[in-house]
């Protein structure tokens, strides 16, 4: 068995196994980190070698941490790295370059649209009657976007929503609100199957489904970085954040938005932003919590999107795709029946 984890932001890690009776054997660890001293490879394999194949990432992890020699270096991966990969070979995880990948960058839509059409693609990547799916959003109004289980009137202000012309929609994935003024932010969505992330924890198949983005991100010059659980981040500042949403029928729905211009009068006005969360972040005005692509750049978010776009098409051989008739109609549907009712939107009062 065969088995291979690209730690975000790190080095590959490679294992290769066998399983006899129910344990791990003839067990390898082979990659392009660094490791110090080098015979604690052979430490890592023998840790490993006699595990049960039943095993989870936590149990396997702290084998080979406590195989360890007293001050060994591990550079570019972790034991948790190893565990993950260990895991994905046990399963027979497919990578990202065994599936046929489209990007999908169509017209506008409304924010409503956009939530719908998540929903829909990501059942149709689970059915297999789509192929993975990049797709960037646009929308042609400005809305607020609670996550699945947050409070409305906790979250939003309805006046000043009103007043700065915000809808207030909620989406199926988890996660805090994300502010959708006009032009203002960058959205993508992956819609995955369920067996490229097999392996993983839910903590590490956030970063791994958006290392990508940190590639384009640094293509730009900014030192971007993943900050657990669900936040893209650089030297001053939060970038964006990231949700998921796991369908039953084996579609993964991943989702990040990201700032790309923002007035921080305006997000404190629109949002009830607690003193909790403030402080929890370290700052304490909400407008710094943020740094805007825009202003690290001094590029268009057309010109951000599209080295986004290049990045993905480059990284995971992806061809040019478009949202059909058929699927637009289907979160039509979903939009009168789900997303624009109030039962939907004050599900969570």
């Amino acid at each position: 068995m065969h088995g291979e984890y690209k730690v975000p932001g790190g080095k590959l890690v490679v294992v290769d196994l066998e399983v006899t009776d129910g344990v791990i054997s003839q067990f390898h660890l082979a990659g392009d980190f660094f490791l110090e001293p080098d015979d604690a490879l052979a430490d890592i394999d023998a840790a490993v070698t006699g595990l049960p194949d039943t095993s989870d990432v936590p149990t396997i992890a702290a084998a080979v941490r406590a195989a360890l020699p007293e001050g060994a270096q591990l550079l570019g991966f972790t034991p948790e790295s190893v565990a993950t990969a260990v895991r994905r070979a046990l399963v027979v995880a497919p990578g990202w370059a065994d599936f046929d990948w489209e990007v999908v960058h169509d017209r506008p839509v409304s924010p409503r649209m956009n939530l719908a059409l998540d929903e829909v693609l990501t059942n149709r990547v689970g059915d297999g009657r789509r192929n993975p799916t990049l797709r960037l959003w646009e929308w042609n109004e400005s809305a607020v976007v609670i996550g699945s289980f947050q409070s409305l009137r906790n979250e939003v202000d309805p006046e000043g929503a009103k007043s700065h012309g915000f809808d207030v929609v909620r989406r199926i994935s988890g996660g805090g609100a994300m502010m959708m003024g006009a032009n203002s932010i960058v959205t993508y969505s992956l819609y995955v199957p369920a067996s490229l992330v097999s392996g993983m924890t839910f903590a590490d198949s956030y970063a791994f489904l958006d290392d990508w983005v940190l590639e384009a991100l640094r293509s730009l010059g900014i030192d971007a970085s993943y900050q657990p659980l669900n936040d893209i981040t650089g030297p001053e500042g939060k970038i964006g954040g990231a949700a998921q949403k796991r369908l039953a029928n084996g579609g993964v729905l991943h989702h990040a938005t990201l700032s790309y211009d923002m007035d921080g009068q305006v997000m404190t006005e629109v949002l009830r932003i607690g003193r909790e969360k403030l402080s929890d972040k370290g700052t304490v005005s909400a407008a710094k919590r943020v740094d805007p692509l825009r202003r690290q750049t001094g590029l268009p978010r057309d010109e951000i999107i599209q080295r986004f776009i290049d990045t993905f098409t480059t990284r995971y051989g992806a061809t040019t795709g478009h949202i059909t008739e058929e699927e637009y109609a289907e979160a039509e549907a979903l939009v009168e029946a789900k997303f624009a009712t109030d039962a939907w939107l004050n599900r969570v009062p």
